[in-house]
């Protein structure tokens, strides 16, 4: 993009709804060579202050136009985006990328996906402030590919924008409204994917830091690398990653690796399977459980519309599993006894949860990801007032 010559290159929040408008002034702040960083505008004020406190933008683009803001700092020439993530800690932070991420990120899904401008569309309806929906757009705008934007997912809106021609990106919750048959095809990222999916459903890995999804279906993106640290640890490398931190810190390793933070293994077919977080492992007894491979044997009880794995510290076990569900039938829920005999049958005994707690619904983010830290709490005051155990 063209930038004026001599201008302090600035981030620019955008905070507006996903439509034309957004669209607008995303071209308008890489033309003027700034970055940008999309707001959420779903929160709350005192989250939203703390969001603009780690990014420090120069300006802010509204439904009144744009006007500079104080405190901002400039950002350094080739950036493109900085995207708001908390990551393991919580806390806001800024992923940086440049526009030569940007470009080599759409560049490697259009080619895996088999994009062709002149005859497929970009359908975009997941939160621009999560790089797994800003990437469909600016994926559509550098290769040249019919793109419409929604303010957000609304399944009605989503089915009367689809066609055989048409590629969404979607999370587990938003597919399972509108299903995958409407579309060419669905790229599906935020969560542990659903088994039995349609053959039309690619399959994500990645981060903020890398720029969207670089793994598709368990196979790397053209340029990306998977080797693995300790532990286990899933490290990555390619053209996509980051450039640092919006506090100019670089999470990056000697060699240009990132580590992920998740565990994973490469399956028979040499293809890349995620275990899960490394902070999610949980030892019981001296085993180690990861919650994956629990929660989607939980979910196939038919008294089980949901469910999540945690644990509460125990002196005897180390971990003492705690199966978190929200039953199908809330006026008969499974039993802890009947998810155990099925966890014990399908996995091991050692997985088999060993308290049981019964919600109206799981802790998810915005994007349909479990919030681990809040079902872990939820789950031992739960415990502390009415105990289900084994």
């Amino acid at each position: 993009m063209a930038a004026k010559l001599g201008a302090v290159r600035q981030l620019v929040a955008i905070d507006l709804p996903g439509g034309p408008g957004f669209v607008r002034a995303l071209l308008d702040a890489w033309e003027d060579g700034d970055a940008v960083a999309p707001l959420d505008q779903r929160l709350g004020r005192e989250a939203r202050q703390a969001v603009m406190a780690a990014l420090a933008p120069g300006a802010l683009v509204g439904p009144d136009g744009r006007r500079p803001l104080p405190g901002g700092r400039p950002v350094a020439e080739g950036d493109a985006l900085v995207v708001s993530t908390s990551g393991s800690t919580g806390r806001p932070k800024g992923v940086v990328l440049t526009h030569d991420a940007v470009r080599a990120s759409a560049l490697a899904t259009s080619e895996r996906l088999g994009v062709r401008p002149s005859a497929h569309r970009w359908l975009a309806c997941l939160p621009l402030n999560h790089v797994g929906g800003l990437s469909v757009v600016t994926r559509a705008l550098l290769t040249g590919t019919p793109l419409e934007v929604h303010p957000g997912f609304e399944a009605g809106r989503v089915l009367a924008s689809s066609g055989p021609d048409v590629l969404v990106s979607l999370v587990p919750t938003a597919l399972a409204r509108v299903g995958a048959q409407a579309f060419r095809t669905v790229v599906l990222g935020g969560s542990a994917p659903p088994t039995g999916l349609a053959p039309n459903v690619v399959t994500t890995y990645g981060l903020t830091e890398t720029g969207s999804g670089v793994v598709y279906d368990g196979v790397p993106l053209d340029g990306v690398e998977v080797s693995f640290g300790r532990r286990g640890e899933i490290l990555l490398r390619g053209p996509m990653l980051l450039r640092c931190y919006r506090d100019g810190s670089s999470p990056l390793l000697p060699g240009g690796w990132l580590a992920t933070g998740d565990s994973g293994h490469l399956g028979p077919d040499g293809r890349l399977e995620v275990d899960g977080r490394l902070s999610e492992l949980m030892v019981t007894g001296g085993e180690n459980v990861w919650p994956g491979p629990v929660e989607g044997v939980l979910c196939r009880h038919p008294g089980v519309a949901e469910a999540g794995l945690t644990a509460v510290a125990d002196p005897e076990w180390g971990d003492r599993l705690v199966a978190v569900v929200v039953p199908s039938r809330p006026a008969t829920p499974p039993s802890l006894d009947e998810l155990r005999h099925l966890v014990r049958d399908e996995l091991a005994p050692y997985a088999a949860p060993r308290a049981l707690v019964l919600v109206d619904e799981l802790p998810k983010t915005s994007i349909g990801k479990l919030r681990r830290d809040e079902l872990a709490r939820l789950a031992a005051l739960s415990l502390r007032a009415a105990p289900r155990q084994a």
